[in-house]
This record gives structure tokens, sequence and C-alpha cells, in this order.
């Protein structure tokens, strides 16, 4: 009876995750039913409400709300939702459709590249990938212990290298954090400083690849080189 004890509140836990995962909120549920007869304008503030209630639960959402924002003319937002999706759920369709809007506007940071599409893929296998590899790890490790009396060192060595380079493959493949520039003509500086060397403006829209954060402002990478814009002028796709 007691062994079974784990695998019942094991269950038992997936079935209230599940629960909890089908739990919508009142308004989505009438943010969806206005976007489904076609009230895409009437639609956003709902899905606004229930962001900023409940979060963003699902790439889904994410989509529909870059779609009422393309509807009504506001591509900088769109894409911002549009990157939430990707972020959450990765699809080449939705990073293709980020490449067509960016390239319309003529917006950085949205290459359209065999190596771009293949980390989108990458990263939509991500979890699935991690997942494996650490089930493999645990598996290996319980009967290394099991069998600690009589284990060569040499699969003690084997596993920590297999540890060492599971860590350096997802840390490679781990997404990367990224932010939307947020306002027109927003500087790029050398430095965090307003005395900085200006390098560029940012068009709003702009997608760049965060590197981190230093008092008022985000350091992230610009054609290949580091550079740094305001926090104020960046939102982080979280």
């Amino acid at each position: 009876m007691l062994k079974k004890a784990p695998l019942f509140f094991l269950l038992l836990l997936t079935l209230a995750q599940s629960i909890q995962a089908q739990k919508v909120s009142p308004a989505l549920q009438k943010a969806d039913s206005l976007y489904q007869t076609g009230q895409v304008a009437g639609a956003y503030p709902w899905y606004r409400r229930a962001r900023d209630q409940d979060g963003l639960q699902s790439g889904r959402q994410a989509l529909r709300m870059a779609y009422t924002q393309e509807a009504l003319g506001h591509y900088p937002a769109a894409l911002y939702y549009l990157s939430v999706s990707q972020s959450l759920e990765p699809r080449y369709a939705t990073w293709q459709k980020m490449v067509s809007l960016a390239q319309e506007h003529r917006l950085t940071g949205y290459p359209d590249t065999w190596r771009q599409n293949l980390l989108v893929t990458l990263q939509r296998y991500y979890y699935r990938l991690l997942q494996g590899l650490l089930l493999l790890a645990v598996l290996a490790g319980a009967a290394l212990l099991l069998r600690r009396r009589t284990a060569d060192r040499a699969w003690w060595i084997m596993y920590a290298g297999y540890l060492l380079s599971v860590g350096l493959a997802l840390n490679v493949l781990a997404p990367g954090r990224v932010g939307l520039v947020a306002r027109a003509r927003a500087p790029l500086m050398a430095g965090p400083g307003a005395g900085a060397t200006w390098l560029t403006t940012a068009a709003a829209g702009d997608r760049f690849e965060v590197l981190g954060r230093q008092d008022l402002w985000y350091r992230v990478r610009w054609q290949d080189r580091e550079a740094y814009i305001r926090r104020r002028n960046l939102l982080l796709v979280e």
C-alpha cells in the first residue's frame, strides 16, 4: 500500500494541474466571444483585462492579441504579442509572421535565415528534450547508487561527463532574453549614460537580444556588438 502512495499523489497532482490549466476567467471568455464574432476592437480590452488578472495563459491568447493589434494598425504591439506567443509556444509559422511584419515596416532583429529556422525548431522541443535528458540522468544516477560498491570509477566519470554535456547543451539551446523597442526614435548608445557615444536610432518594434542591465539601461546586442538603451524604451518579452 505504501509503495502505491507516491503514484497516487503524483496522479492527484497531475489532475489538479489539469483542472487549474482548464480554468478560464470570465474576462477571457468575453474576449474570445467577441473575437470569434469578428469584434476585434472590442475584444482587445477584455484580453488586456484577462492578462492583467491572470497573465497570458497560452500562446493562442497572445496570438489573438497580436491579431487585434495588427488589425488596429498597431504593428509594434502586434510584434510584441507575437514574440510572447513565440516564447510560450515556439512555432515556425509565428516566426515567419514576425519576419513578414518586420520586413514590411523595415525593422531590425528578425533574421530570416536557416540558422534562425533551426533555432526555432530546437526551441520548440527544448522542454521535451530537457525532460528526457533529466529523466535519463536520474535513472542513470539511481542505477549507479544502487551499484555504488561494484560500479567501476569509469562509469562515474562517464556520468559526470554526461551531466556536464547536458548542462552545456541546454544552456546553448535555452531561449535568449529579448526585448522590443517601445518608443519611436529611441537612441542606442555606446555606454550606459547620456554622455556616451550615440550609435543609432532604433524604431518602435526593433528587436534586440538583452545581455544585461545596468542602472537605467539595458545592455543589448546590436550588429554583433554591445549597445545600451534606456530601460523605459525597451519592453522585455516575458
